[in-house]
């Protein structure tokens, strides 16, 4: 009988080249390789230099994110790019990918936006695959059962020239989440929650498979979400073992398998699970029936607290770590601790991210800001996550009600997530944003931001300030 296997051990030996010895960490096979502008230019570079080519560049997809504009199109129906190192980004991807044979989602093009919302929206996220790419979100990938995982510019170059990379294998850890999350919480609550309990730096090393109840009730969106953040817990990789919404959400895709290659590929994926008796090396268990909806109040996703509670004052740590760190939090948020939080008041709204800029999110928005306006005090935007996003939400009327409400609906595109193009926070702005990370200056110099749910986000939006979206009426 067989030892009894994590779906990441099963992912990790289906795609080893060459086995870790003593001295040498093993060589994997990667299977997808998503780039974008602002990461893959010194890896091309390298390639030139060393007049070398991209082995697999049917396996290679790149788009334009980071640096992108969002600001609406130009009379010629072209998004313009003034920012001169964005457009130089830009123009030097356009060139890469035509001579290195690379297929790219051009500017305002249909399949163009965030990487990690494309790679699924389009099928090219699957479940068994390894998927690599120059960005630490690369993590959304695993909700479909994928081996998923940012790299680094050397990294790239390697994939680009040989299409394996060179890795340790990581220990394995697997939150359960058990009960089901109450009406108005989301996926991104619970991974808050399960970051708030574990810390930053809790699945530093691991490989962190979700599973419970909770878990199989989200959809994929939720999954993503979920999974995107596994970073922010310290874990390079996070995953969900594929089910079947995961094959109703990829059948019929663009890139998906058809036909006879469907129902081969079907058979592999619902082997894709931990073996019952598979050995973790770490597990961690919550209830997901007893969360409430989140809000960060400091400068890390760990620092996180229910909407119903308060800032918490430094006296009240007991950690010298931590207290140390909710010190240069607080004075950096411009808290005192001890604040409740509805009663901290935003200037911005920041809707969109890898973390929550899909159909779903937006619907969520739509939900809570029907009939109602942003309040005179916030300036609001909403950014879907692709061309595909933006174009299911105005098909289905959603942008009539953001724009009614005084949303500023944008272009696809990464955005205030981080500040590598125009949309940013000014000096001393604060934002209910649903993006990923809310460290110093991570949406612009001197920016404040509370990382929420998307509801929590339109809410916010509405009332100027936190408000508890379980009570909104």
């Amino acid at each position: 009988m067989s030892t009894p296997r994590t779906l990441f051990e099963k992912l990790w030996d289906a795609h080893v080249v060459r086995a870790a010895t003593a001295d040498t960490p093993a060589i994997l096979y990667v299977d997808l390789h998503l780039i974008h502008e602002v990461t893959s230019p010194q890896a091309f570079t390298a390639l030139r230099e060393r007049a070398l080519k991209v082995r697999r560049p049917e396996r290679t997809v790149a788009t334009m994110d980071h640096s992108t504009p969002t600001t609406p199109r130009g009379k010629d129906g072209r998004i313009p790019v003034l920012d001169n190192a964005a457009a130089a980004q830009i123009a030097q991807l356009e060139t890469n990918c035509r001579d290195f044979g690379v297929e790219l989602h051009t500017l305002g093009s249909e399949g163009q936006g965030i990487i990690h919302v494309i790679g699924p929206e389009l099928g090219l996220t699957q479940p068994g695959g390894t998927i690599v790419c120059g960005d630490s979100h690369t993590s959304t990938h695993g909700a479909f059962g994928a081996l998923a995982f940012g790299i680094g510019t050397s990294e790239a170059e390697h994939v680009f020239a040989t299409q394996t990379l060179i890795q340790s294998r990581s220990k394995t850890m697997r939150a359960v989440i058990d009960g089901r999350l109450p009406a108005n919480v989301s996926a991104k609550d619970l991974i808050l929650a399960i970051i708030g309990e574990i810390g930053t730096g809790g699945g530093t090393g691991y490989a962190l498979e979700y599973a419970g109840e909770a878990i199989r009730a989200l959809s994929m969106e939720g999954r993503m979400t979920v999974c995107n953040m596994s970073v922010e817990a310290g874990a390079r990789i996070g995953m969900v073992a594929p089910d079947r919404k995961t094959y109703a959400y990829l059948k019929d895709r663009p890139k998906a398998p058809k036909g006879a290659a469907w129902d081969d590929a079907m058979r592999y994926w619902e082997t894709l699970r931990s073996d019952d008796g598979a050995h973790f090396d770490r597990e961690i268990r919550l209830d997901a029936a007893r969360l409430p909806p989140l809000v960060t109040w400091g400068t890390s996703p760990e620092q996180v607290v229910a909407i119903t509670g308060r800032v918490p004052r430094p006296s009240e740590i007991a950690d010298e770590k931590r207290r140390s760190a909710a010190m240069r939090a607080l004075a950096y948020m411009g808290l005192g601790g001890g604040e409740r939080i509805t009663d901290i008041a935003i200037d911005r709204v920041f809707v969109g991210s890898c973390t929550n800029a899909r159909i779903e999110d937006l619907r969520e928005v739509a939900r809570v800001m029907n009939g109602k306006s942003v309040n005179h005090n916030v300036d609001a935007m909403i950014v879907p996550g692709s061309g595909l996003v933006k174009e299911q939400a105005e098909t289905e009327g959603l942008h009539k009600i953001f724009i009614k409400a005084g949303f500023d609906w944008r272009e696809p595109g990464c955005s205030m997530c981080l500040a590598m193009n125009p949309d940013k926070l000014r000096p001393g702005e604060r934002c209910a944003s649903t993006s990923n990370r809310n460290f110093e200056h991570r949406q612009g110099h001197g920016g404040r931001t509370h990382l929420v749910s998307p509801a929590m986000a339109a809410a916010a939006a509405v009332a100027g300030k936190f408000v508890d979206v379980r009570n909104w009426g």
